[in-house]
């Protein structure tokens, strides 16, 4: 109790309140600006935390991260550009609702989401940090490898109207995740003498020329002037989430988070997969899946909810046994190294204070987030009151400056502008970018989990008795096949 009591004493001095303010303001900044990820503001930041004491040094990182996940909705839905790579899953409905008049809607949802989220996962990391952490440990490349196999069974689910469509998009996604050194050989593939390309696709510039400056080139086709922005978009103070629709959200948003929050605690998922994994479950679970990706709420509290899930979540097994769960939890090791702290299952007694007053600024960020992102969207969703020839403008510039500083050099915005020409192809066959997305996403760790897994198993079939886990995601697996198959049955293959 005294540890507890003194920890939360130096979490609420106005010095420690004012630098976690700061981290959630700048991480808010860096969720917006696309390119401008949160690992490059983390690596910033981390010589700055020597100056600051240690509960104030790594809460202000941490509400860094707290803040970028929450700041990557507003581009996603107002300029269908995303902010962090783990916020392509927002621009599904996101953007939708924004030109169909109800973007304080959207942003209202994706905040109440995110802090929901956030809160939900570090209530979970302070009560349960040991016991998942072991939890973490029983996780292996195989029950990974086993759990990515069930995330690609969705992409028949989100096939849409077409599923051949849908399957060639999602393969698609899986050939481009290929690109890049060999994960075992180092033997480079589809790199055509690039170097740019030996650590594979940017996910980042993928997201911006796919999502984002393909609907501007559809945009600039639109010559007929008919419709103006002010009357797609409006963003009037009765603009809100009805009680009805909060209602319809909180189980999506409590299924999210615990889903965030699960894979946040497996080192290496990461938030991506995490937001797009939930926004499938919540479409796949709705009464009426056909309003996903024209503009439903639920997509947005899904995607945002896990996406901010799994940043708390990270934290546990640095916390717990010293093991990052990512790269920015890896990066917030070297505040703990400046302060001469080391994360682990030691911390726990040997910095008990340092830790309880790292869980009250945690807390404080959540509520910081909140009233941050409220402000700040109120300003931002004026955005969608600009004349539509200065919004592609600078959502165009916007794209191309996010795609120069994913890779600092010009190859990125060549990429860009290619996947927008591919963006753009998709839209207008009705090809499922959704699934190309998800493919994409997942086909990197997938192999690599199943590469080790093939290694550790010695290829014998027989070893899969030793991972009970593994065969429990197995049998969901097939389990979901068998239910979007029988889904599909009696619809045509090719569509109307």
């Amino acid at each position: 109790m005294e540890a507890i009591v003194s920890g939360f004493g130096n979490a609420f001095t106005l010095s420690n309140v004012a630098f976690v303010a700061l981290g959630v303001l700048l991480g808010y900044v860096v969720g917006v600006l696309p390119g401008f990820n949160r690992p490059t503001a983390l690596a910033l930041a981390v010589p700055l935390t020597f100056y600051m004491g240690p509960v104030s040094g790594i809460s202000f990182l941490i509400g860094i991260s707290k803040g970028s996940a929450t700041g990557g909705a507003v581009t996603a839905i107002m300029l269908n550009t995303p902010g962090e790579a783990s916020s392509a899953a927002t621009c599904l409905d996101g953007y939708p609702l924004a030109r169909k008049g109800r973007a304080r809607s959207a942003l209202l949802m994706a905040l109440i989401a995110s802090v929901f989220g956030d809160v939900f996962a570090t209530l979970v990391l302070i009560a349960f940090a040991l016991p998942l952490s072991r939890f973490a440990l029983l996780i292996g490349p195989v029950e990974i490898c086993a759990v990515l196999l069930f995330a690609l069974t969705f992409i028949a689910g989100l096939s849409g109207k077409s599923l051949l469509k849908g399957l060639i998009s999602g393969f698609i996604g899986i050939f481009l995740g290929t690109v890049g050194l060999d994960v075992e050989t180092g033997t480079p593939r589809m790199t055509f003498g690039q170097a740019d390309l030996f650590d594979g696709l940017p996910l980042m510039v993928i997201a911006i020329g796919l999502l984002a400056l393909s609907e501007m080139i559809i945009q600039m086709e639109d010559r007929s002037g008919s419709q103006s922005p002010q009357t797609i978009i409006t963003t009037g103070s009765k603009d809100r989430p009805s009680l009805q629709e909060l209602k319809a959200c909180t189980p999506v948003m409590l299924r999210s988070s615990l889903l965030g929050t699960a894979l946040g605690v497996v080192p290496g998922l990461g938030a991506s997969i995490a937001s797009f994994l939930a926004y499938t479950w919540a479409r796949n679970s709705s009464p009426s899946p056909e309003r996903f990706g024209t503009g439903a709420l639920e997509g947005v509290a899904a995607a945002e909810a896990a996406d901010n899930a799994a940043v708390p979540a990270g934290l546990i097994p640095l916390f717990a046994l010293g093991i990052p769960g990512g790269i920015a939890a890896a990066l917030i090791i070297g505040a703990f190294t400046i302060h001469g702290i080391v994360p682990g299952p030691l911390m726990f007694t040997s910095h008990p204070h340092v830790l309880n007053g790292i869980y009250a600024s945690m807390l404080m960020a959540s509520a910081l987030m909140f009233a941050i992102g409220y402000f700040g969207s109120s300003l931002l969703a004026r955005l969608t009151l600009l004349p539509q020839s200065m919004v592609v403008a600078t959502v165009v510039f916007l794209c191309v400056v996010g795609a120069y500083l994913e890779g600092g050099t010009m190859f990125g915005v060549y990429l860009v502008f290619g996947f927008a020409v591919l963006g753009w192809l998709l839209r207008k066959f009705e090809f499922s970018f959704v699934t190309f997305l998800i493919g994409f996403v997942i086909t990197p760790m997938l192999e690599l989990s199943l590469r080790q897994a093939l290694i550790l198993t010695d290829r014998n079939p027989s070893a899969l008795l030793d991972h009970p886990i593994a065969i429990a995601v197995l049998a969901l697996t097939l389990l979901s096949a068998w239910r979007l198959t029988s889904r599909r049955y009696g619809t045509p293959l090719i569509g109307d």
